[in-house]
């Protein structure tokens, strides 16, 4: 499948042109650094890179959509903010060299960059992650099966690092989901 014509689509339809960042990753602003380099995995459109621009970090967001990054890219400007972008597939190609003090993986899972992830923190670096998992199924028909995380799987991906908050369950938005903040030490 052609993932970046899908989400070019996707885009170009405004589907997917929320402005609003998600509340599950709004809440872990306590564990963001007051400055540091983050990067957003799969931004697509840039409302977490907006929101982490916001809170005093300088953004890196990298996702496979050129319509997507446009979108980021007008975003960051309409509130007078700049974030850094890159066109990339992680799914082929490594995630952007750090070392980062913040790693924010929002609906995006593809379980052979949690290694990269722990590679890159910086020491004391956050890595934020939220994710639906397949219980997730039982009220909602997306995403599908394949793009969820196993119900209870996410602590064990972000090993080695050191958990610093963990949650599972309906947490927002109805969806049951998986969140976590872990580091590097």
């Amino acid at each position: 499948m052609d993932y970046q014509a899908k989400w070019d689509a996707k885009y170009k339809a405004g589907t997917h042109q929320s402005r609003i960042p998600t509340p599950l990753l709004v809440q872990q602003a306590e564990f963001l650094p007051e400055t540091g380099k983050a990067l957003d995995v799969a931004g697509g459109a840039g409302r977490h890179s907006v929101w982490l621009a916001q809170q005093g970090l300088d953004v890196t967001l990298v996702d496979l959509s050129p319509v997507g990054i446009g979108l980021a890219k007008q975003l960051a400007l309409e509130n007078d903010l700049h974030i850094n972008t890159i066109v990339r597939d992680i799914e082929v190609d490594p995630i952007p060299p750090g070392p980062w003090d913040v790693i924010v993986s929002c609906y995006f899972l593809w379980r052979p960059l949690f290694k990269e992830f722990a590679q890159q923190l910086n020491v004391n670096g956050r890595l934020i992650v939220v994710q639906p998992t397949k219980s997730n199924l039982q009220k909602h028909e997306k995403p599908p099966a394949d793009f969820l995380l196993e119900d209870g799987e996410l602590p064990q991906l972000v090993e080695p690092l050191e958990i610093l908050y963990s949650d599972e369950g309906w947490l927002a938005e109805d969806r049951h989901e998986a969140v976590i903040v872990a580091t590097r030490r």
